[in-house]
């Protein structure tokens, strides 16, 4: 069965988290745009998908959009982008942040 995590653009600039099972990704994301559902979505339309990723079963996708749903807005925009080096920086403490790497 598939499953997805995704990520939307709203019209006003805000992201939407999602997942979804056993139905095609255009399929939820039709029911996004024509405003099938009342929430989040339905009144920030056009959406745009900027990101998914499959998953065999739906509670690693649950998994992935609850843990993708904590973070930054800096770290969202970052996966989307497919930058692992800022995903990995951004998910350690804030003081270890702005320490100097070490060269191993």
């Amino acid at each position: 069965m598939n499953a997805f995590v995704y990520i939307l653009r709203c019209s006003d600039g805000s992201f939407y988290v999602g997942s979804a099972r056993g139905q095609t990704l255009d399929k939820r994301m039709g029911e996004h745009q024509s405003g099938a559902f009342l929430g989040y979505t339905h009144a920030r339309r056009p959406v745009t998908l900027v990101y998914a990723e499959q998953f065999d079963r739906i509670t690693d996708a649950i998994e992935a959009e609850r843990r993708i749903k904590g973070w930054s807005r800096a770290k969202k925009e970052a996966l989307i982008r497919g930058d692992w080096k800022t995903v990995q920086r951004l998910a350690q403490r804030p003081g270890a942040r702005d320490m100097p790497q070490r060269n191993s």
